[in-house]
C-alpha cells in the first residue's frame, strides 16, 4: 500500500508544484537532493570539499525518450565535468545507461558514453556508471566490459548490488579485470528469484563482497550508512594492514553528515553522491516506493544524526 501511495504522488504534478513552492516541504527535500541546477549541486560540492569530503555529481532523470534527449542528457555531463575541472572541485560524475540512450539504442548510448569518457580522460578524471534495476544488470556489465572499460580503464567505474545473488561472481570478475568498483546494498524492489529477500542476508552478502574488493579490488567504494558495517570495514583494513589510501567511503548526501565528517577527522576517505535536477521529485518518491524500508531508514538515519549532534 506504501508503494502504491508513493507512486501515485510520484506522477502528480500538482504535488510536485506545491512541493516545489512550499518553504517547509522544499527544505526538507533539499536535504536529501542538491537542488534544480548545476549551480546548486556544485555550491554544494564546494560546501563538502570544504570540509574534506569528495563527491560524485548525479544529473537525475534516468531512461530518456528518443535521440535527442539522451544526447541531451551526455551533454549536460561534458558540461558538469567541465565545471569541475574549472572551479578545482574534488569531485567526479556518476551516470546511468538509461539516461545515454541504452533503451533507444546499444550504439547511441555507448557513443554518449563514450564521448563523457573522452572528456573525463582529458581532465582526468572519473566516471562512474550506476547500476539499475536487475533486468539492466547484464546488459550494463556487458557494455562496460566489453565496449567502454578496454579504452578507458582509468575513467571509469562500476556499481555492483550486494542484494543480487549474482553479485559474489560480480566481483570476482570486476577483481580479475581490475576494474573500481561501488559497492551497494541496492534500492530497487525485486524479486525472490534474483535477489536476497532478507536484509540479514544482504547484509552478510554485502560484508562478504566488501571483504573481497578490499582485499583483492581496485580503489573501492564502500557505499553504505550501516555504521556496523563502517567498524567492519575499519577493523578489516586495520587487520590485514590495509591502508586508508586504498578505500574510500561513500554516502548519500544529506544522510549520516555526522557520521562523514568523524570519518574525515578519523582519517578516512569520504565521498558523497550528489543528486540535482528538475526530476528530483519524482526521483525521490520512485526511490521510496521502489523499496519502501527506505522511508524509515531516511526518517531513521535523519533521528541518529539529530541525537548526535546535541551529545556532542
Amino acid at each position: 500500500m506504501i508503494s502504491s501511495a508513493l507512486l501515485y504522488l510520484s506522477n502528480q504534478p500538482q504535488v510536485f508544484n506545491f512541493v516545489r513552492h512550499n518553504r517547509m516541504a522544499k527544505s526538507m527535500a533539499n536535504r536529501f537532493v542538491a537542488g534544480e541546477t548545476l549551480k546548486t549541486a556544485l555550491a554544494a560540492v564546494r560546501r563538502l570539499n570544504a570540509k574534506g569530503v569528495t563527491a560524485s555529481l548525479d544529473l537525475l532523470g534516468e531512461s530518456v525518450h528518443n535521440e535527442a534527449e539522451a544526447r541531451e542528457s551526455a551533454r549536460q555531463y561534458i558540461e558538469m565535468i567541465d565545471s569541475i575541472h574549472r572551479d578545482r572541485l574534488d569531485a567526479n560524475v556518476s551516470v546511468k545507461l538509461t539516461a545515454m540512450g541504452l533503451d533507444i539504442s546499444e550504439d547511441l548510448c555507448v557513443a554518449n558514453m563514450q564521448s563523457i569518457l573522452e572528456h573525463a580522460h582529458d581532465h582526468g578524471t572519473f566516471v562512474r556508471i550506476d547500476m539499475e534495476s536487475s533486468e539492466y544488470t547484464q546488459k550494463t556489465l556487458d557494455l562496460f566490459y566489453e565496449r567502454l572499460f578496454p579504452s578507458f580503464r582509468a575513467c571509469v567505474g562500476i556499481v555492483l548490488q550486494s542484494y543480487l545473488y549474482r553479485t559474489a561472481t560480480d566481483v570476482e570478475q570486476a577483481n580479475r579485470e581490475c576494474a573500481r568498483v561501488r559497492i551497494c546494498k541496492g534500492a530497487y524492489k525485486e524479486p525472490a528469484s534474483v535477489a536476497w529477500p532478507e536484509k540479514k542476508d544482504v547484509d552478510e552478502a554485502y560484508v562478504r563482497a566488501m571483504h573481497a574488493l578490499m582485499s583483492d579490488g581496485h580503489y573501492p567504494g564502500i557505499a553504505t550508512h550501516d555504521e556496523a558495517i563502517v567498524d567492519d570495514a575499519k577493523r578489516f583494513a586495520r587487520e590485514n594492514d590495509i591502508p586508508a589510501t586504498q578505500f574510500e567511503f561513500q554516502m548519500l548526501y544529506g544522510v549520516r553528515r555526522d557520521l562523514q565528517e568523524q570519518l574525515v577527522r578519523e582519517g578516512y576517505r569520504m565521498r558523497v553522491y550528489v543528486p540535482f535536477g528538475t526530476q528530483w521529485y519524482p526521483y525521490l518518491m520512485r526511490r521510496l516506493a521502489e523499496r519502501p524500508a527506505n522511508v524509515a531508514f531516511l526518517t531513521g538515519n535523519v533521528i541518529r544524526e539529530m541525537v548526535g549532534r546535541r551529545r556532542r
